[in-house]
């Protein structure tokens, strides 16, 4: 194998003289030195209309990426090269076979797209040799062997496509890797992580979802600190568990792995979108250095080599997530209940409450034999129908209380329940009262609400 890494994408002119002569390459980190400006980063392609003759640009520590004007007063200097030899580095099989092995999943997405220079177009970057390229810091620290097994928006995920995601990710782990990252869209994420909670168990190793808030030919890119802390999440984490890996903070400091089912995207389109509901992350992850500092002393999954997993991934397609409203009309259940389909969430206020006007709908779903399950709107909490006359009538209807679980985790437990384990309505229940895979947190603790521990 050879990854050929002398070119300078997109340069040209005076300026790709000057590359030339100094051998840099893409990747190589150099000084900028102008008047009284020293700045220092590493040398990323050109990117299309930047006005490559005369402007350079750099990936700073931060993770932003500047352009840099060049003139004649302007002194460029390499600092060190990405790797020893500056053409091209042979990299026998039997080098790369030594690092450890983590599987990279996509499903789509930005996280693992790049830019091609010659053409403008953005395409999966699904190569060893595309991954070093695109972060030279994987190098010498894991082989990843990558393939993608669909490429759609995450907002046209199904529970089809889960079944797919945790069968090939199923397929991997058994095959021996340390870990496996799934590439997904930001938006569903916490659906098909959940899903693969429960469609996977007794993991030996993690399961890593990771996505990018902002695209990788953006300055304000996300993509290579959370592919990073993907990777050392895969490498290092004590914990086996389905997890979430995201920007801890708004700049390039850390990332958090979150548990899935305890999950949550906060906000469109910050870098640090995503939360941990009722309950700590499982990890802080410093991906400069590799490093996992677990602060979640509950652990569901430890990582073993000795567990041999289970894959139980059917999902009922016959499931909805109706959101309670002013005004909602008992019809709505009605129509669920003569479409066929066998169960219902719904997302209710407060305590997990409804207008008692669809409880007489609400009980004759139950009693033709759809599950019907109570989360709740509200972010932290949990359900208790115990407390107001109105929860203790959907109690007496059939009702199944939902804890607090997030009202998304809730959709995709019931689904699995129903396709991979029972449709009896006792036997659901029962189910889905236990906590499988840390979905339930039976105590709440201040510091859960708000994220005042980091």
């Amino acid at each position: 194998m050879v990854f050929v890494l002398s070119k300078r994408y997109g340069y040209s002119g005076r300026l790709l003289d000057i590359l030339s002569s100094r051998d840099i390459d893409i990747g190589d980190r150099i000084q900028v030195r102008k008047k009284n400006i020293v700045v220092e980063g590493l040398l990323m392609p050109i990117e299309t209309g930047l006005g490559s003759e005369n402007t350079i640009i750099l990936r700073l520590d931060n993770g932003y990426k500047i352009g840099v004007s060049i003139d004649e007063d302007t002194e460029i200097i390499l600092v060190s090269k990405r790797f020893e030899s500056s053409v091209a580095v042979e990299y026998p099989k039997r080098v790369y076979q030594n690092l450890p092995r983590i599987s990279l999943i996509s499903t789509g997405g930005t996280i693992v797209s790049k830019i091609d220079y010659e053409t403008g177009a953005v395409k999966p970057a699904l190569t060893f040799e595309d991954i070093i390229e695109w972060i030279p810091e994987i190098t010498g620290v894991a082989f990843i062997d990558a393939k993608e097994v669909m490429n759609i928006f995450s907002e046209n995920i199904e529970p089809k496509h889960w079944e797919i995601i945790s069968k090939n990710v199923y397929e991997e782990i058994v095959s021996g890797v340390e870990g496996v990252i799934v590439a997904h869209g930001t938006d569903m994420m916490t659906y098909t992580a959940s899903a693969l909670a429960f469609a996977i168990r007794n993991k030996p190793v993690p399961i890593v979802f990771v996505g990018s808030q902002r695209s990788s030919d953006r300055p304000s890119t996300d993509s290579i600190l959370n592919f990073k802390a993907a990777v050392a999440t895969a490498l290092k984490a004590p914990f086996s568990e389905s997890t979430i890996v995201m920007h801890g903070e708004t700049s390039d400091t850390y990332a958090l792995a979150h548990r899935s089912v305890k999950c949550r995207k906060m906000h469109t389109s910050r870098r640090d979108a995503f939360q941990s509901i009722n309950d700590y992350p499982l990890a802080i992850i410093y991906p400069d250095e590799f490093k996992v500092k677990v602060v979640n002393n509950v652990i569901y999954e430890y990582r073993s080599r000795d567990k041999d997993p289970v894959l139980e991934n059917n999902f009922d397609d016959k499931v909805v997530l109706i959101k309670s409203y002013p005004g909602i009309s008992p019809e709505i259940f009605d129509y669920f209940v003569d479409k066929g389909y066998h169960g219902i969430v719904i997302e209710g206020s407060g305590l997990g409450h409804i207008a008692e006007k669809t409880i007489s709908s609400i009980r004759r779903a139950v009693e033709e034999g759809v599950v019907v399950v109570m989360a709740s709107q509200c972010i932290f909490g949990r359900v208790n129908l115990n407390v107001y006359s109105t929860g203790r009538l959907l109690l007496e209807a059939g009702v199944i209380p939902a804890s607090d679980i997030l009202a998304e985790v809730a959709f995709v437990k019931l689904s699995w329940i129903l396709g991979s384990k029972t449709r009896d309505l006792k036997s659901v229940a029962e189910l889905f009262n236990k906590n499988i895979v840390g979905e339930i947190n039976s105590r709440h603790v201040l510091n859960h609400y708000p994220r005042w521990f980091y």
